[in-house]
């Protein structure tokens, strides 16, 4: 896919290379006609598409199972059109979901998996983290920390951050443990029921990291209630303006940091990554035309030069 429009989004000196915003995933098929042209095929590059106007994309994918080399180099390659881009990418969950099998099997085994399949973003200085991110029942124990470690090591040289869910890793300790890592704490926002942990503005290492996962309280400990549900949720301006303020803090002691939108259900994701983008920078970014459509509140008319 080419783009008419890269130089006047990609050549400005105004963008802030220190921070990126954008969305958890590009493949969903409730973006289509909202996000996508509906129908557009597979000749329709999603990613890139969303290169034009993002620096930045947590792969989601790679939760689910290390990818094949070949295909992230192959994502490196349709990204390059952004030289600001930096993809970041969920770790395989047999780390931090399946902690069982993985002792069961060999955890350096499957730690070398993660590592080959990263190998390509990371030797075209294009991937900006790698995160683990461990599940609200993942509590603080020295068990726990002892494992943490174990992991930390095996993962070695690459850009860390960590994702806990639970309120018990809420402490000093914790955090210096981290720093003396060298581990990105990353901040989430998500509903705070019980012992969940509360929003935060930590920064542990040279990135700083922030998750937003909705605030969907409705339906997010619902056993049932599946992913769209789950996350089906659209931030309003004034959470807006709360949440920015948060990533100013952050910025301020990270060297890079990272907001990714996690609410993806048909679009929303973008449409809160762009509004945190204005929030930040006090002037409108590009829009997709569709989005646009979609979304009246983004308050433009898309950008013309990007009709998909």
């Amino acid at each position: 896919m080419t783009s008419a429009s890269q130089g006047a989004l990609f050549q400005s000196p105004l963008r802030d290379t220190s921070l990126r915003v954008g969305p958890a995933g590009w493949n969903y098929k409730d973006w289509e006609g909202i996000v996508y042209p509906a129908g557009a095929g597979k000749s329709f590059d999603a990613l890139a598409y969303l290169a034009d106007y993002f620096d930045t994309i947590e792969i989601n994918s790679s939760f689910y199972a290390p990818p094949r080399p070949g295909d992230a180099a192959g994502w490196a390659r349709r990204v390059r059109n952004n030289p600001r881009f930096r993809f970041t990418a969920k770790a395989w969950q047999r780390l931090s979901h399946e902690r069982d099998e993985a002792t069961k099997a060999s955890l350096a085994d499957d730690c070398e998996a993660v590592r080959r399949s990263m190998a390509p973003l990371a030797e075209a200085n294009i991937l900006g983290a790698l995160l683990v991110q461990f599940p609200w029942s993942f509590r603080h124990t020295e068990q726990n920390l002892a494992y943490l470690e174990r992991l930390f090591h095996l993962l070695a040289g690459f850009p860390l951050a960590l994702e806990v869910r639970h309120g018990s890793w809420n402490q000093e300790e914790f955090y210096t443990f981290l720093r003396d890592q060298g581990v990105a704490f990353c901040n989430v926002d998500q509903p705070v029921l019980g012992d969940s942990m509360g929003p935060s503005r930590r920064v542990t290492a040279r990135i700083g990291y922030l998750r937003l996962h909705g605030r969907n309280y409705r339906t997010w400990f619902q056993k049932d209630a599946g992913r769209d549900a789950r996350y089906d949720y659209l931030y309003t301006k004034p959470e807006i303006k709360e949440v920015s303020d948060r990533l100013r803090a952050i910025k301020q002691e990270a060297e890079e940091t990272y907001a990714i939108t996690n609410n993806h259900f048909r679009g929303q994701a973008l449409v809160n990554a762009i509004e945190i983008l204005e929030e930040l920078d006090a002037r409108p970014p590009a829009v997709p035309a569709l989005l646009a459509a979609a979304y009246p509140r983004l308050g433009g008319e898309g950008d013309a030069d990007k009709q998909p």
